[in-house]
C-alpha cells in the first residue's frame, strides 16, 4: 500500500506559485468546475463574453457621438445623425447593465452550486482514502489544507474563467479599437498591465509560503477550540481546571497565525503600494500622450474626450482583474494546490472487481507498524480463525491487539505477510466487499446525535427502519440489553438521543447497548467486539459477553480484550506481546501452560472470584 505523504505528492501539481503553476492549476480544476452544469457554465461564458464587449463597446460609441455633436457644432453633421448617435450610445449603455445583472445572477448559482459539489467531492474522496492514512500526521494536515482549499477553488477557477471570458474580450476589443486610432496608444495598456502583474507573481509565492507554514498549526488550533467549546470536553476542562490551559494554547496559535498573516498581508501590500505608484506615474504619462495627439491632430476631439473618460473605467477594470481576481487568486493559489494534492492522493490499492469474501481467515507473517512509528505493531503473526469459530484475542495494553484486529477486517493492510479470507486477499478485495459482512463494536464507539432508530438502523443502510420494523428492533435491543421499558425512550424509536436537538440524554451504560445493537442489526458473517465494555464493571461486562456469545452462534467472531474474565467462552484464545503472537490455545490449556496467559488471568482473577 503507497503512504505517499504530502512531499511525495507535490510534484503532481507544483508547488511553486509560478505562472505555469498558475495554468496548471487551471487546467486540473476546470473539469471538475465545468461538471457541475456544463450548460449553466456555457450560458454563462457567453453572458461574460457580450458583457465584456458590450463594457468596450460603449467608447466608440462616445466617440461617435461627441463626432456628430462636435460636426453639428461646425455644421457638417446633421441632427438626426447625432440623434442617431446619442440612441446608439443609451442602447450600449442599456445592454451593458442588463448583461452585467445577468452575469451576476449566474456567477452566483453556479458558484454555490459548485461549492457543493466540491464539498461532496471531498467527502467523497474522504471515504476512498486508505484508513492507515488518518493515522499519519501529514495526511491529515493534507486533509486540513484540503478542506479549507476546496472553496477558494471553486472561486480560483470562477475567477479564471470570468477574467477568459470577460476580461480578455475587453482588454482585446480595447486594444483593437486603440490601434486603429493610433499605434502609439496601445501603450496606455500595457503601462497598466506590467507592474499588477509582476505584483500578481509575487502575491502568489508569499500567500503560497505562508499556508504551507499555517496548515499544521490551524489544525492544532481547531483542536484547541474544540477542547474549549466541545460539548464533550466541558465537563472535564472545567473540573480539572484545564480550560486555562487550552485558553493559554489556543491563544499562542492564534497568535502564530495572525503573525504568519500580518507578514504576508504586510509584505504583499508594499508590493501592491509600488504597483499603485507605477500606475499613478502610467495614467500621467497617458494623458500627457493624448493631449499631444490631440494638439497635433492625429486623433479627433470625440476621440479623446472619450478614451480620457473611459481611462478611469480601463483602470479600474485593470486593478478589478489584478487585485480583486488574480490577486485574491494568488493569494489562494497554496490552498488550491493542497486540494488538488488531496484529490489527487492515493487511495485504496484495490482492484475494481467484487471479490467473493468468506472462509477462514488466514494470517501469513504478518507485520504492520504505523507512520512513524520507530518498531512494529504487529510483528510477524501467524494464525488461522476457522469459520463459525469464537476467538478471543487478549493482552496488556499496546500489545497489538486493536492493530492485528484491523488488519483481519482489511482496514488496514499489512506491510509484510498477507491475510486471508478464505481464498481472498485482503490487499486485492474491493473493500466494500470485505466489509460487507463484518460488524463490529469498537471502544471508541459513536454517540450518533440522532433518534435511537437512526442510531441502531445507520449499521446497514441497504435495510431501511421502515422495512426492519418495531418488533425486529425490540429483538435487536433485548439482545443488547437495552431496556425499552423505561422513560428514557417515550418515542420508543423515534426518541431524539441529544439535548442539543431536543432529546434526550443516555447514560455511558445505556450508549454502550446501543453501539452493541447497531452492530447486532448488522448482518454479518464476522463480528468483532474490540474492548467495547472497558468502561463497565466486570460483573456487566460478563452479562454483555454472554448474550454476545448466544447471538454469535454459527458466526466467526473476535473479541478484544485486556480483561480476561469473560474469555472462557471463546473456542480459542490469542495472546499478544509487544505486536508478537506468544500463545494461543483454549482457557484450560493456556492456564496449565504457566506462560504469558496464565500470568496475566492470576493478576485479575479477583474481579471474577
Amino acid at each position: 500500500m503507497n503512504r505517499a505523504g504530502p512531499t511525495g505528492l507535490k510534484g503532481s501539481i507544483g508547488a511553486a506559485s509560478t505562472a505555469g503553476g498558475f495554468f496548471k492549476v487551471l487546467w486540473l480544476m476546470l473539469p471538475r468546475f465545468a461538471r457541475v452544469s456544463p450548460m449553466l457554465l456555457a450560458a454563462f461564458i457567453i453572458v461574460c463574453i457580450a458583457h465584456g464587449v458590450a463594457r468596450a463597446a460603449l467608447v466608440p460609441a462616445t466617440q461617435e457621438f461627441l463626432d456628430r455633436a462636435a460636426g453639428y457644432s461646425a455644421q457638417t453633421a446633421a441632427l438626426p445623425d447625432v440623434i442617431a448617435g446619442l440612441l446608439l450610445l443609451g442602447l450600449a449603455h442599456l445592454c451593458r447593465q442588463l448583461l452585467h445583472g445577468v452575469h451576476h445572477v449566474i456567477m452566483l448559482m453556479y458558484w454555490r452550486r459548485a461549492e457543493g459539489a466540491l464539498s461532496l467531492g471531498v467527502h467523497d474522496k474522504m471515504s476512498r482514502v486508505s484508513p492507515i492514512d488518518f493515522e499519519d500526521t501529514r495526511i491529515l494536515d493534507d486533509m486540513n489544507k484540503a478542506m479549507q482549499g476546496k472553496d477558494e477553488a471553486v472561486w480560483f477557477t470562477g475567477s479564471m474563467v470570468t477574467i477568459l471570458s470577460f476580461y480578455v474580450p475587453y482588454f482585446l476589443f480595447m486594444a483593437v479599437y486603440l490601434i486603429n486610432i493610433k499605434p502609439e496608444l496601445i501603450a496606455l495598456l500595457l503601462l497598466v498591465f506590467a507592474p499588477t502583474l509582476l505584483a500578481h507573481v509575487l502575491r502568489a509565492r508569499i500567500f503560497s509560503e505562508a499556508e504551507d507554514r499555517a496548515a499544521p498549526v490551524r489544525r492544532e488550533f481547531d483542536y484547541y477550540e474544540l477542547c474549549l467549546t466541545g460539548r464533550e470536553y466541558f465537563k472535564e476542562t472545567r473540573i480539572l481546571g484545564a480550560f486555562s490551559y487550552f485558553k493559554k494554547l489556543y491563544a499562542e496559535s492564534l497568535a502564530f497565525l495572525n503573525k504568519l498573516d500580518f507578514h504576508a498581508s504586510f509584505r504583499a501590500s508594499a508590493i501592491e503600494l509600488c504597483v499603485k505608484l507605477l500606475s499613478l506615474l502610467g495614467y500621467i504619462g497617458i494623458l500627457l500622450m493624448l493631449f499631444d495627439l490631440l494638439m497635433k491632430g492625429d486623433i479627433t476631439v470625440g476621440a479623446f474626450a472619450a478614451i480620457f473618460t473611459s481611462i478611469e473605467m480601463v483602470f479600474s477594470l485593470m486593478r478589478e482583474l489584478i487585485i480583486d481576481n488574480l490577486g485574491a487568486s494568488a493569494k489562494n493559489l497554496g490552498r488550491v494546490q493542497n486540494y488538488l494534492r488531496f484529490m489527487q492522493m492515493p487511495e485504496l490499492g484495490r482492484p475494481e472487481a467484487d471479490v467473493p469474501v468468506g472462509g477462514d481467515i488466514e494470517l501469513r507473517g504478518v507485520s504492520f507498524s504505523y507512520p512513524g512509528a520507530g518498531q512494529n505493531a504487529v510483528d510477524d503473526v501467524t494464525a488461522t480463525i476457522r469459520r463459525g469459530e469464537t476467538v478471543a484475542i487478549v493482552g496488556e495494553n499496546g500489545s497489538g491487539k486493536t492493530s492485528l484486529v484491523r488488519l483481519i477486517t482489511g482496514l488496514y493492510l499489512p506491510d509484510k505477510g498477507e491475510v486471508f479470507h478464505g481464498k481472498t486477499n485482503t490487499k486485492t478485495a474491493l473493500a466494500s466487499a470485505l466489509f460487507k459482512n463484518i460488524s463490529a463494536v469498537f471502544q471508541k464507539y459513536q454517540r450518533y446525535q440522532m433518534t435511537l432508530g437512526e442510531n441502531i438502523c445507520i449499521s446497514d443502510a441497504d435495510v431501511a427502519w421502515g422495512v426492519a420494523g418495531d418488533a425486529m428492533l425490540d429483538m435487536i435491543c433485548e439482545q443488547a440489553g437495552l431496556d425499552m421499558g423505561g422513560s428514557q425512550f417515550a418515542d420508543r424509536y423515534d426518541t431524539m438521543l441529544s439535548r442539543e436537538f431536543d432529546g434526550v440524554e443516555l447514560s455511558g451504560g445505556q450508549w454502550q447497548r446501543v453501539a452493541i445493537a447497531r452492530s447486532f442489526f448488522r448482518t454479518h458473517q464476522l463480528i468483532v467486539l474490540d474492548e467495547p465494555t472497558a468502561a463497565v464493571d466486570p460483573i456487566e461486562e460478563t452479562k454483555i459477553y454472554n448474550r454476545f456469545a448466544q447471538i454469535s452462534k454459527h458466526k466467526t467472531a473476535i473479541i478484544v480484550t485486556h480483561r480476561l474474565g469473560s474469555v472462557r467462552l471463546a473456542d480459542r484464545i490469542l495472546v499478544m506481546k509487544q505486536g508478537k503472537l506468544i500463545e494461543q490455545g483454549a482457557h484450560g490449556d493456556l492456564l496449565n501452560m504457566g506462560g504469558e496467559y496464565a500470568r496475566l488471568y492470576k493478576s485479575q482473577e479477583q474481579w471474577y472470584v
